[in-house]
């Protein structure tokens, strides 16, 4: 389906106009007037595109000031800005390639974190038998905060299983928890305190919840100052500045979304029924449905869903995303849907 505009909590199809509740943009930043306002300011400063190398003999003072709010933010020493999530991933798994060490990704991991000859860390349900063995190595572990049809946070606790002698460095994908999961929304990432854990990086996408355009790398200061010399960064248009000075001069409206996003979860909560076809959870923005005929049923009455063929899923994924923007008008409609008797559509998680 081609459309002509952003779809906010509507959107218009063959000229009719559907409620929509499909996309990313959690906490409905794209279309918030005063986020808009903001980031018009900061483009007449800053431009519509820095198309020039961060290593080049001027530099933006943005930059660094937007990595340093970052890494506090998140608990992280430093942080580093690239152009997409895609490419922070890229640039995180192709230099530690060059380091000979042995790669594991949990089930169902993001493509972006994905290194070519990377081992499945799960095997018959159990860990790989190589994580086990007497043999003194570094490893890398790539792992989603939050997996595509999941609704809560992946559980590290196989961290705890892994002998000691195995250093590990842990690379987080925080794409789609970033701006909704964890304190006041800066992810998973400080949370994670195992012991078995020698380095931890995390890398995300800023075009999700946050609604920017960019990617970030957060590690340690030695880390990120090792990627600042690749030549992948080297040679990379740098994300957008505009953008970054936006983030740092909007974080009332971050806050403000957040509790509106919090509000709606919150009242679909106490309205949808309890079914087991269907994965919710109060605490995240979107539901996940088995059932292949959810989406004809919304549409027809009105309702337009994510739809489409994951790379890492057989089957098409059916994805139910609330934002910030919706009103309870919008939740009613769905709920209405959704709780009908005869399709069993909805299975809530107890806890985060």
């Amino acid at each position: 389906m081609l459309v002509n505009n952003f779809p906010d909590r509507t959107i218009t199809i063959e000229n009719r106009e559907y409620l929509y509740f499909g996309g990313t943009a959690y906490l409905g930043l794209a279309t918030h007037t005063e986020f808009q306002q903001v980031l018009f300011q900061s483009i007449k400063k800053w431009g519509t595109f820095y198309g020039s190398s961060r290593s080049s003999n001027i530099k933006l003072s943005v930059y660094n000031q937007f990595e340093d709010f970052f890494a506090k933010q998140i608990g992280a020493e430093a942080s580093l800005t690239v152009s997409s999530g895609t490419l922070a991933g890229k640039l995180v798994i192709d230099f530690l390639a060059t380091q000979n060490q042995i790669f594991f990704h949990y089930p169902k991991t993001h493509p972006a974190i994905l290194a070519k000859h990377s081992l499945p860390l799960i095997v018959n349900d159990k860990l790989h038998p190589r994580l086990l063995d007497d043999i003194k190595e570094e490893i890398v572990i790539t792992a989603d905060a939050i997996l595509g049809l999941e609704v809560q946070p992946t559980s590290f606790e196989f961290l705890e299983h892994i002998p000691s002698h195995k250093k590990i460095t842990l690379i987080i994908d925080e794409s789609h928890s970033l701006g909704v999961i964890g304190k006041q929304g800066k992810g998973v990432f400080n949370s994670l305190q195992y012991k078995s854990i020698q380095r931890k990086i995390m890398i995300s996408s800023l075009g999700k919840a946050l609604g920017l355009s960019g990617g970030i790398i957060a590690a340690d200061n030695e880390f990120i100052n090792v990627l600042k010399e690749e030549s992948i960064f080297v040679s990379s248009s740098a994300a957008n500045p505009a953008y970054l000075e936006t983030y740092i001069n909007t974080q009332s409206i971050y806050k403000e979304q957040q509790l509106r996003l919090q509000h709606n979860l919150g009242y679909l909560s106490a309205q949808l029924k309890s079914n087991k076809n269907i994965k919710f959870h109060k605490n995240y923005p979107v539901i996940y449905c088995e059932d292949d005929a959810i989406y004809e049923e919304l549409f027809k009455e009105g309702v337009v869903i994510t739809n489409f063929k994951y790379p890492t899923y057989k089957k098409l994924m059916s994805r139910i995303v609330i934002t910030a923007n919706h009103i309870e008008s919008d939740l009613k409609t769905l709920i209405q849907v959704l709780n009908k008797e005869k399709k069993n559509l909805i299975k809530e998680s107890n806890e985060l």
